[in-house]
């Protein structure tokens, strides 16, 4: 006779997909391109935001960064453990990710998340920054950010580098050829 635990692998691996960086490189795009291939769930950070400000749940703006990553990674870090206690897969995608993330959860938890960090070096931006640019709307249409400036987006992309380093995390660094990391941190 079979039982519901024979229909189900108990010990199959679930994912949590925790997708940052910094602007512009593709946050959205990897974490739609893994929607596609895994058939993962997906959380935008971005819309979780627009959502809490839209609705009058807070006060803050769209540019109040350093306050929205305050008022919004205790909720987003919560909602990992939550998929992570219910053995479901996710895609978390969103720059509202602090340098220290792994501080707020233990060893249980972090077996189960998969952290990808986006940032393009410098002189790949310099190279390709109306390319940059162009692709903004790719997967979501973005309001023109007249505040988005080559030195701008060179800063971000250190600031989230060095930042991240710092904390020992890995970031993938576009170097060179865009497609071809995308497609490595596919497989």
């Amino acid at each position: 006779m079979e039982t519901d635990t024979d229909k189900f692998n108990l010990d199959e691996e679930k994912m949590i997909i925790l997708i940052t960086g910094a602007s512009y490189t593709g946050k959205t795009l990897l974490a739609q391109k893994m929607l596609e291939k895994y058939k993962y769930p997906y959380l935008s950070i971005d819309h979780l935001k627009m959502g809490l400000i839209r609705s009058g749940n807070t006060k803050l703006t769209p540019e109040d960064d350093d306050e929205l990553m305050d008022y919004l990674w205790p909720i987003v870090r919560e909602m990992i453990k939550t998929a992570v206690e219910n053995r479901q897969n996710l895609i978390v995608e969103g720059c509202y990710v602090p340098f220290d993330w792994r501080r707020d959860f233990d060893n249980h938890y972090l077996k189960d998340i998969r952290f990808i960090c986006l940032a393009m070096a410098s002189e790949y931006i310099k190279s390709h920054f109306s390319d940059i640019t162009g692709h903004a709307s790719e997967i979501e249409t973005r309001i023109a950010d007249e505040d988005c400036t080559l030195e701008s987006l060179k800063a971000d992309n250190r600031n989230i580098i060095d930042g991240f380093h710092r904390a020992g995390e890995q970031v993938t660094l576009v170097k060179d050829d865009y497609e071809k990391t995308i497609h490595r941190l596919l497989e």
